[in-house]
């Protein structure tokens, strides 16, 4: 019997995953415009309806640090618009890459492993979050929403607290199996009230005290802070250090429990 080499190679970590990249970018480059409106509009839109129109009501005092309201939520916009595209893109898209379009199954039948295409998913979401927030703040830039050249870690806090979101969003839509139901509960009773009261638009000093925890429990409070921290100041270094750790753990347990269910899924 004569032995057939395979003429197959090993794909790398890091290869693997960029692959799943590209064939994003593929996508990406000829649908762009249909995204226009998630990548960065959205939240120009609040910032012009909030911080032009109603932010003309609110004059600059000690709860917005002197600052004008615009300049005050600029940031926490920026972040909360990271939060909402991180969710929207880990849910729908991660469930059809298993059930609908099922381009997972496909992908991983090739030497791409389930964690590469995880991977690959993380880097893009992370690429388009930092495009998506480079917007937002070119934008802003021309309604006099920056105080200084904070602006561009401000980008870095949107994408850090997009992913924050990602990795726990991606392993609950690998662990779902029905048509999705529960991501518009998700996006009505989770995302819009974390948007609303996890100190976007006011601190929150101002909410009852018996609920504030639930704002400490948010990843987009502490996105928020980190935000405002490193754009207008007025939180502190240990502070600040703390809202990175608790983006940075959000981000490591989602991934941990998405890597898992990715294999379980993927792996027969």
């Amino acid at each position: 019997m004569t032995a057939v080499e395979s003429s197959g190679r090993v794909v790398g970590k890091w290869h693997g995953a960029w692959l799943r990249v590209e064939g994003h970018w593929t996508w990406y480059r000829r649908h762009w415009l249909t995204t226009l409106y998630s990548t960065g509009l959205q939240p120009v839109l609040f910032l012009a309806a909030m911080g032009l129109g109603f932010g003309s009501q609110v004059r600059p005092g000690a709860v917005t640090g002197g600052l004008s309201y615009l300049q005050y939520i600029a940031p926490a916009l920026l972040a909360a618009g990271a939060a909402q595209q991180a969710v929207g893109e880990s849910s729908y898209p991660v469930l059809s890459g298993f059930k609908w379009q099922k381009d997972y199954l496909a992908v991983t039948a090739t030497p791409v492993s389930p964690g590469q295409v995880l991977g690959g998913h993380l880097i893009w979401s992370a690429l388009r979050l930092t495009l998506a927030g480079a917007i937002y703040a070119f934008v802003a830039l021309f309604f006099g929403a920056w105080t200084g050249p904070g602006v561009l870690l401000v980008i870095v806090a949107g994408t850090v607290t997009g992913l924050a979101c990602t990795t726990p969003m991606t392993a609950l839509a690998a662990r779902t199996s029905d048509e999705g139901q529960r991501f518009g509960l998700i996006f009505r009773f989770v995302v819009m009230p974390m948007t609303l009261f996890s100190g976007t638009f006011f601190p929150i000093s101002q909410l009852p005290a018996a609920i504030r925890w639930l704002a400490w429990l948010s990843p987009l409070w502490h996105g928020s802070q980190l935000a405002r921290g490193v754009s207008v100041g007025g939180v502190g270094g240990w502070a600040m250090l703390g809202h990175f750790a608790v983006l940075a753990a959000l981000f490591a347990a989602g991934w941990a429990l998405a890597h898992r269910a990715f294999y379980e899924r993927l792996v027969v």
